[in-house]
Protein backbone atom coordinates (compact mmCIF):
# COMPACT_ATOMS: atom_id res chain seq x y z
CA UNK A 1 0.00 0.00 0.00
CA UNK A 2 2.57 2.32 0.71
CA UNK A 3 4.10 2.05 -3.09
CA UNK A 4 0.65 2.95 -4.34
CA UNK A 5 0.95 6.16 -1.93
CA UNK A 6 -1.87 5.40 0.74
CA UNK A 7 -0.69 3.91 4.04
CA UNK A 8 -4.46 3.58 5.02
CA UNK A 9 -6.97 1.15 3.68
CA UNK A 10 -9.39 3.64 3.97
CA UNK A 11 -7.98 6.45 2.36
CA UNK A 12 -7.54 4.41 -0.89
CA UNK A 13 -11.15 2.99 -0.41
CA UNK A 14 -12.57 6.84 -0.32
CA UNK A 15 -10.53 7.98 -3.16
CA UNK A 16 -12.31 5.07 -5.37
CA UNK A 17 -15.24 6.04 -4.83
CA UNK A 18 -15.68 9.81 -4.15
CA UNK A 19 -19.50 10.18 -5.36
CA UNK A 20 -20.39 8.85 -2.21
CA UNK A 21 -19.17 11.85 -0.28
CA UNK A 22 -20.94 13.78 -3.21
CA UNK A 23 -23.77 12.00 -2.86
CA UNK A 24 -23.71 12.72 0.91
CA UNK A 25 -23.56 16.84 1.11
CA UNK A 26 -25.84 16.95 -1.95
CA UNK A 27 -28.89 15.63 -0.27
CA UNK A 28 -27.95 16.09 3.63
CA UNK A 29 -29.70 20.07 2.87
CA UNK A 30 -32.53 18.58 1.00
CA UNK A 31 -31.58 20.13 -2.47
CA UNK A 32 -30.29 19.03 -5.48
CA UNK A 33 -28.50 21.87 -7.00
CA UNK A 34 -28.04 24.89 -4.61
CA UNK A 35 -30.66 26.94 -5.98
CA UNK A 36 -33.38 25.34 -3.04
CA UNK A 37 -35.22 23.06 -5.27
CA UNK A 38 -35.85 19.68 -4.81
CA UNK A 39 -36.23 19.63 -0.91
CA UNK A 40 -37.23 16.31 -1.03
CA UNK A 41 -34.80 14.89 1.84
CA UNK A 42 -32.98 11.29 0.65
CA UNK A 43 -30.06 10.80 3.21
CA UNK A 44 -30.33 10.53 6.93
CA UNK A 45 -27.05 9.67 8.70
CA UNK A 46 -28.83 9.01 12.12
CA UNK A 47 -31.81 9.36 14.43
CA UNK A 48 -29.86 11.21 16.28
CA UNK A 49 -28.81 13.94 13.46
CA UNK A 50 -32.43 14.47 12.59
CA UNK A 51 -33.14 15.34 16.64
CA UNK A 52 -30.17 17.59 16.22
CA UNK A 53 -32.23 19.25 13.71
CA UNK A 54 -35.91 19.57 15.40
CA UNK A 55 -34.99 22.08 18.08
CA UNK A 56 -36.85 24.90 16.07
CA UNK A 57 -39.76 22.50 15.48
CA UNK A 58 -39.88 21.47 19.18
CA UNK A 59 -39.84 25.39 20.01
CA UNK A 60 -42.64 26.16 17.86
CA UNK A 61 -44.77 23.36 19.26
CA UNK A 62 -44.10 24.73 22.03
CA UNK A 63 -44.96 28.08 21.80
CA UNK A 64 -48.20 26.35 20.05
CA UNK A 65 -49.55 24.49 23.13
CA UNK A 66 -49.07 27.66 25.42
CA UNK A 67 -51.42 29.96 22.97
CA UNK A 68 -53.60 26.58 23.21
CA UNK A 69 -53.62 26.20 27.40
CA UNK A 70 -53.82 30.00 27.37
CA UNK A 71 -57.55 30.20 25.59
CA UNK A 72 -58.61 26.90 27.45
CA UNK A 73 -60.75 27.38 31.14
CA UNK A 74 -61.70 24.40 33.05
CA UNK A 75 -63.26 23.74 36.30
CA UNK A 76 -64.76 21.30 38.57
CA UNK A 77 -67.93 22.30 38.83
CA UNK A 78 -70.29 18.66 39.44
CA UNK A 79 -69.78 16.40 41.86
CA UNK A 80 -70.01 12.63 41.93
CA UNK A 81 -73.40 11.88 43.20
CA UNK A 82 -74.99 15.27 40.67
CA UNK A 83 -72.88 13.38 37.76
CA UNK A 84 -74.50 10.38 38.57
CA UNK A 85 -78.09 11.43 38.28
CA UNK A 86 -77.05 13.22 35.04
CA UNK A 87 -75.49 10.40 33.51
CA UNK A 88 -79.00 8.52 34.17
CA UNK A 89 -80.98 11.16 32.46
CA UNK A 90 -78.45 10.53 29.62
CA UNK A 91 -79.43 6.84 29.81
CA UNK A 92 -83.23 7.80 29.28
CA UNK A 93 -81.79 9.62 25.94
CA UNK A 94 -80.31 6.88 24.85
CA UNK A 95 -83.39 4.28 25.58
CA UNK A 96 -85.70 6.97 24.04
CA UNK A 97 -83.32 7.16 20.83
CA UNK A 98 -83.27 3.66 20.24
CA UNK A 99 -87.16 3.59 20.62
CA UNK A 100 -87.06 6.31 18.02
CA UNK A 101 -89.25 8.95 20.09
CA UNK A 102 -86.98 11.56 18.55
CA UNK A 103 -87.11 13.33 15.47
CA UNK A 104 -85.29 12.33 12.43
CA UNK A 105 -82.49 14.79 12.19
CA UNK A 106 -82.27 14.50 16.48
CA UNK A 107 -79.96 10.99 16.35
CA UNK A 108 -76.83 10.95 14.65
CA UNK A 109 -75.01 7.38 14.86
CA UNK A 110 -71.84 6.32 13.81
CA UNK A 111 -69.55 3.55 14.80
CA UNK A 112 -68.79 3.80 18.42
CA UNK A 113 -70.47 7.03 18.66
CA UNK A 114 -73.87 8.24 19.16
CA UNK A 115 -74.89 12.15 19.04
CA UNK A 116 -78.26 13.64 20.23
CA UNK A 117 -78.69 17.25 18.91
CA UNK A 118 -81.34 19.56 21.00
CA UNK A 119 -82.22 22.85 20.21
CA UNK A 120 -80.44 22.84 16.65
CA UNK A 121 -78.93 21.00 14.81
CA UNK A 122 -77.35 21.32 11.44
CA UNK A 123 -75.87 19.11 8.75
CA UNK A 124 -71.76 18.23 8.64
CA UNK A 125 -69.58 15.27 7.29
CA UNK A 126 -71.03 13.26 5.02
CA UNK A 127 -74.41 14.82 5.22
CA UNK A 128 -73.49 17.84 3.50
CA UNK A 129 -74.47 18.24 -0.21
CA UNK A 130 -71.31 20.38 -1.10
CA UNK A 131 -68.02 19.40 0.76
CA UNK A 132 -65.70 21.10 3.08
CA UNK A 133 -65.38 23.63 5.91
CA UNK A 134 -68.18 26.65 5.54
CA UNK A 135 -71.19 24.24 4.03
CA UNK A 136 -72.45 23.29 6.98
CA UNK A 137 -76.35 24.22 7.34
CA UNK A 138 -78.66 24.63 10.13
CA UNK A 139 -81.70 22.41 9.85
CA UNK A 140 -85.06 24.33 10.15
CA UNK A 141 -86.64 25.31 12.87
CA UNK A 142 -88.15 22.31 15.06
CA UNK A 143 -86.55 19.52 13.10
CA UNK A 144 -84.86 18.42 16.03
CA UNK A 145 -86.19 17.83 19.71
CA UNK A 146 -86.15 20.96 22.18
CA UNK A 147 -83.39 20.92 24.87
CA UNK A 148 -84.43 18.23 27.34
CA UNK A 149 -85.70 20.64 30.67
CA UNK A 150 -83.29 18.47 33.08
CA UNK A 151 -80.26 20.04 30.67
CA UNK A 152 -81.50 23.37 32.04
CA UNK A 153 -82.06 22.55 35.47
CA UNK A 154 -79.21 20.55 36.09
CA UNK A 155 -76.73 21.67 33.91
CA UNK A 156 -77.11 25.15 32.16
CA UNK A 157 -78.25 26.96 35.86
CA UNK A 158 -75.27 25.50 37.51
CA UNK A 159 -72.79 26.81 34.47
CA UNK A 160 -74.65 30.25 35.14
CA UNK A 161 -74.39 30.43 38.52
CA UNK A 162 -70.48 29.66 38.83
CA UNK A 163 -70.17 32.48 35.63
CA UNK A 164 -69.28 30.22 33.45
CA UNK A 165 -71.69 31.63 30.82
CA UNK A 166 -74.26 34.34 31.08
CA UNK A 167 -77.99 34.07 31.06
CA UNK A 168 -79.80 32.87 28.06
CA UNK A 169 -76.43 32.11 26.24
CA UNK A 170 -77.15 28.50 25.14
CA UNK A 171 -79.90 27.37 22.37
CA UNK A 172 -77.99 24.17 21.14
CA UNK A 173 -77.24 21.03 22.99
CA UNK A 174 -75.34 18.28 21.76
CA UNK A 175 -75.35 14.87 24.02
CA UNK A 176 -71.89 12.50 22.33
CA UNK A 177 -72.02 9.45 24.00
CA UNK A 178 -68.78 7.36 22.95
CA UNK A 179 -67.61 3.26 23.40
CA UNK A 180 -64.51 2.37 24.11
CA UNK A 181 -62.29 3.06 21.03
CA UNK A 182 -64.75 5.41 19.78
CA UNK A 183 -63.26 9.04 18.40
CA UNK A 184 -64.25 12.07 16.73
CA UNK A 185 -61.79 13.58 14.12
CA UNK A 186 -60.13 16.92 14.14
CA UNK A 187 -62.11 19.80 13.71
CA UNK A 188 -63.00 23.22 14.25
CA UNK A 189 -66.77 24.19 15.71
CA UNK A 190 -68.00 25.98 12.60
CA UNK A 191 -67.75 29.82 12.80
CA UNK A 192 -69.87 30.55 11.17
CA UNK A 193 -72.51 28.45 12.43
CA UNK A 194 -71.97 28.80 16.31
CA UNK A 195 -70.43 32.00 18.49
CA UNK A 196 -67.46 31.68 21.48
CA UNK A 197 -67.24 30.48 23.41
CA UNK A 198 -68.15 26.35 23.05
CA UNK A 199 -68.77 24.99 26.61
CA UNK A 200 -68.25 21.20 27.46
CA UNK A 201 -69.45 18.85 30.25
CA UNK A 202 -67.81 15.07 30.81
CA UNK A 203 -69.32 12.46 32.16
CA UNK A 204 -69.10 8.48 32.96
CA UNK A 205 -65.21 8.33 33.05
CA UNK A 206 -61.74 10.70 32.29
CA UNK A 207 -60.75 11.26 29.11
CA UNK A 208 -58.83 13.89 27.23
CA UNK A 209 -59.05 16.34 24.31
CA UNK A 210 -56.43 16.42 21.58
CA UNK A 211 -55.63 19.76 19.69
CA UNK A 212 -53.50 19.86 16.51
CA UNK A 213 -53.70 16.09 15.43
CA UNK A 214 -54.06 14.95 11.99
CA UNK A 215 -55.82 11.36 11.10
CA UNK A 216 -54.86 8.66 8.85
CA UNK A 217 -57.48 6.09 8.10
CA UNK A 218 -57.10 2.32 7.20
CA UNK A 219 -55.76 1.83 9.47
CA UNK A 220 -56.42 4.69 11.71
CA UNK A 221 -53.41 6.88 12.92
CA UNK A 222 -53.44 9.80 14.86
CA UNK A 223 -50.20 12.49 14.50
CA UNK A 224 -48.56 13.57 17.59
CA UNK A 225 -51.00 16.64 19.31
CA UNK A 226 -49.62 19.89 20.14
CA UNK A 227 -51.52 19.59 23.40
CA UNK A 228 -53.36 17.35 25.43
CA UNK A 229 -56.14 18.35 27.59
CA UNK A 230 -57.12 15.83 30.46
CA UNK A 231 -60.88 16.15 30.88
CA UNK A 232 -62.18 14.57 33.82
CA UNK A 233 -65.40 13.16 34.98
CA UNK A 234 -67.81 16.69 35.99
CA UNK A 235 -65.06 18.82 34.72
CA UNK A 236 -66.13 21.98 32.56
CA UNK A 237 -64.16 22.93 29.57
CA UNK A 238 -64.95 26.11 28.17
CA UNK A 239 -63.14 26.82 24.30
CA UNK A 240 -62.40 30.22 23.27
CA UNK A 241 -60.28 32.53 20.79
CA UNK A 242 -57.55 30.16 19.31
CA UNK A 243 -58.14 26.78 21.33
CA UNK A 244 -61.69 27.57 19.50
CA UNK A 245 -60.57 29.35 16.56
CA UNK A 246 -57.37 28.44 15.28
CA UNK A 247 -56.76 24.47 15.39
CA UNK A 248 -58.12 21.78 15.27
CA UNK A 249 -59.18 19.42 18.84
CA UNK A 250 -60.31 16.09 18.58
CA UNK A 251 -60.83 12.70 20.53
CA UNK A 252 -58.33 9.99 19.97
CA UNK A 253 -59.63 6.13 20.34
CA UNK A 254 -56.96 5.55 22.46
CA UNK A 255 -58.21 8.14 24.76
CA UNK A 256 -61.75 6.33 25.37
CA UNK A 257 -60.70 3.62 27.49
CA UNK A 258 -64.23 3.87 28.96
CA UNK A 259 -67.94 4.57 28.26
CA UNK A 260 -67.87 8.47 28.43
CA UNK A 261 -70.49 11.12 27.28
CA UNK A 262 -69.96 14.90 27.09
CA UNK A 263 -72.89 17.38 26.73
CA UNK A 264 -71.78 20.34 24.67
CA UNK A 265 -73.35 23.35 24.65
CA UNK A 266 -73.06 26.39 22.13
CA UNK A 267 -75.19 29.63 21.06
CA UNK A 268 -75.95 29.73 17.28
CA UNK A 269 -74.69 33.17 15.66
CA UNK A 270 -78.06 34.99 14.19
CA UNK A 271 -77.06 35.03 10.88
CA UNK A 272 -76.03 31.15 11.09
CA UNK A 273 -77.48 29.95 7.02
CA UNK A 274 -80.03 27.15 7.23
CA UNK A 275 -81.03 24.47 4.50
CA UNK A 276 -84.12 25.42 2.25
CA UNK A 277 -87.05 24.84 2.87
CA UNK A 278 -86.81 22.38 -0.38
CA UNK A 279 -83.37 20.94 0.40
CA UNK A 280 -83.35 17.13 0.10
CA UNK A 281 -81.82 16.73 4.09
CA UNK A 282 -84.56 18.98 4.78
CA UNK A 283 -88.28 17.31 6.12
CA UNK A 284 -91.68 18.74 8.20
CA UNK A 285 -90.89 19.13 11.64
CA UNK A 286 -93.93 17.51 12.38
CA UNK A 287 -92.59 14.22 10.69
CA UNK A 288 -91.24 11.85 13.12
CA UNK A 289 -89.43 8.54 12.25
CA UNK A 290 -90.89 4.66 12.66
CA UNK A 291 -89.36 3.30 16.01
CA UNK A 292 -86.27 1.92 15.24
CA UNK A 293 -85.96 -2.34 14.72
CA UNK A 294 -84.89 -4.36 16.95
CA UNK A 295 -80.75 -4.44 15.86
CA UNK A 296 -77.23 -5.78 17.60
CA UNK A 297 -75.97 -3.19 19.71
CA UNK A 298 -72.26 -2.55 20.27
CA UNK A 299 -72.82 -1.58 24.02
CA UNK A 300 -74.07 -5.72 24.16
CA UNK A 301 -70.88 -6.72 22.96
CA UNK A 302 -67.32 -6.79 24.95
CA UNK A 303 -66.04 -3.49 22.60
CA UNK A 304 -62.41 -3.89 24.09
CA UNK A 305 -62.09 -7.50 21.86
CA UNK A 306 -62.65 -5.63 18.41
CA UNK A 307 -60.18 -2.70 19.16
CA UNK A 308 -58.00 -3.69 21.05
CA UNK A 309 -55.62 -4.41 18.07
CA UNK A 310 -55.78 -0.51 16.73
CA UNK A 311 -55.93 1.45 20.34
CA UNK A 312 -52.60 -0.81 20.76
CA UNK A 313 -51.03 -0.14 17.91
CA UNK A 314 -51.59 3.61 18.62
CA UNK A 315 -50.42 3.15 21.99
CA UNK A 316 -46.99 2.06 20.45
CA UNK A 317 -46.85 4.67 18.08
CA UNK A 318 -48.02 7.27 21.07
CA UNK A 319 -44.84 5.58 23.64
CA UNK A 320 -42.47 6.15 19.94
CA UNK A 321 -42.93 10.18 20.43
CA UNK A 322 -42.93 11.64 23.14
CA UNK A 323 -45.96 14.31 23.42
CA UNK A 324 -44.35 18.17 23.54
CA UNK A 325 -47.26 18.81 25.70
CA UNK A 326 -47.43 19.77 29.21
CA UNK A 327 -49.65 19.51 31.64
CA UNK A 328 -50.06 22.18 34.11
CA UNK A 329 -52.89 23.48 35.79
CA UNK A 330 -53.84 27.30 35.92
CA UNK A 331 -56.96 28.99 36.65
CA UNK A 332 -58.03 32.31 34.82
CA UNK A 333 -60.78 34.54 35.89
CA UNK A 334 -64.29 33.96 34.23
CA UNK A 335 -65.02 37.74 34.00
CA UNK A 336 -61.73 38.47 32.42
CA UNK A 337 -61.92 34.90 30.44
CA UNK A 338 -65.16 35.70 28.78
CA UNK A 339 -63.98 39.43 28.04
CA UNK A 340 -60.79 38.53 26.38
CA UNK A 341 -63.20 35.47 23.68
CA UNK A 342 -65.63 38.83 23.06
CA UNK A 343 -62.25 40.85 22.15
CA UNK A 344 -60.99 38.34 20.14
CA UNK A 345 -63.74 37.52 17.89
CA UNK A 346 -64.01 41.30 17.17
CA UNK A 347 -60.33 41.34 16.41
CA UNK A 348 -60.94 38.36 14.02
CA UNK A 349 -64.41 39.86 12.56
CA UNK A 350 -61.53 42.61 11.40
CA UNK A 351 -58.89 40.89 10.05
CA UNK A 352 -60.57 38.36 7.95
CA UNK A 353 -58.08 35.67 8.97
CA UNK A 354 -58.81 32.11 7.22
CA UNK A 355 -58.63 28.89 9.46
CA UNK A 356 -58.21 25.50 7.37
CA UNK A 357 -60.84 23.08 9.25
CA UNK A 358 -61.38 19.38 8.87
CA UNK A 359 -64.78 17.80 8.21
CA UNK A 360 -66.39 15.82 11.51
Amino acid sequence: MAASGYSDLREKLKSMTPHRDDYKNKYADGTSNGSGKGRKRKYRESDDDEYEHSDDSAELREQEARRVRSSILQKSIFTPEECALIEEKIDEVVAKGEAGLYREHTVDRAPLRNKYFFGEGYTYGAQLEKRGPGQERLYRKGEVDEIPSWVHELVIKRLVSNGVIPEGFVNSAVINDYQPGGCIVSHVDPLHIFARPIVSVSFFSDSALCFGCRFQFKPIRVSEPVFVLPVRRGSVTVLSGYAADDITHCIRPQDIKERRAVIILRKTRPDAPRLDSDSPLSSSPAERPAPLKAKRSHRKADPDAAHRPRVLEMDKEENRHPSFSRHRRHSISSENYWRRGQDYDKHRESSGRKVKMRRH
